[in-house]
């Protein structure tokens, strides 16, 4: 069996590199680990960081096709960020006009969720470390 150790990185092609990097960045809060311009293929990759870690590799490419349904097509389905009090994630989020979804509950582990999207209409998740029950509990 392949012995994994993490996952190392995921991968993001978007229509609007600026508009792109300024909602992974300025929104989400999202550090730049470098940029760099691919004369060649009139490309931009940034790396992104969160807390330290590297996570998003975000290319721009010229024309790049749309993604061809929601959430539900084959790839990526959606990307989920854990958040502690989606309450105060979901106002950030509104203090730039990106709108979410109503909050849902996931019936298999009592967390609560919701579903926003980035600049390309790449299907987000804010996922709640923390649940109410009378009291918060720590996640499992």
């Amino acid at each position: 069996m392949l012995k994994l150790n993490k996952i190392h990185h995921i991968a993001i092609i978007c229509s609007d590199y600026e508009k792109s990097k300024d909602f992974y960045t300025q929104v989400l809060g999202f550090s730049i680990t470098r940029e760099t311009y691919r004369q060649e293929r009139s490309s931009y990759k940034l790396d992104l960081s969160l807390h330290g870690n590297y996570s998003i590799e975000l290319f721009s490419f010229p024309g790049p096709p749309p993604r061809v349904t929601g959430p539900e097509a084959t790839g990526l389905r959606h990307l989920a960020f854990e958040v502690d009090d989606i309450e105060s994630a979901i106002a950030a989020l509104q203090e730039h006009d990106i709108q979410t979804e109503r909050i849902r509950t996931d019936i298999l582990t009592g967390k609560r969720f919701t579903f926003f999207s980035d600049p390309d209409g790449l299907p987000l998740e804010l996922y709640e470390k923390t649940t109410w029950n009378g009291k918060w509990i720590n996640s499992l």
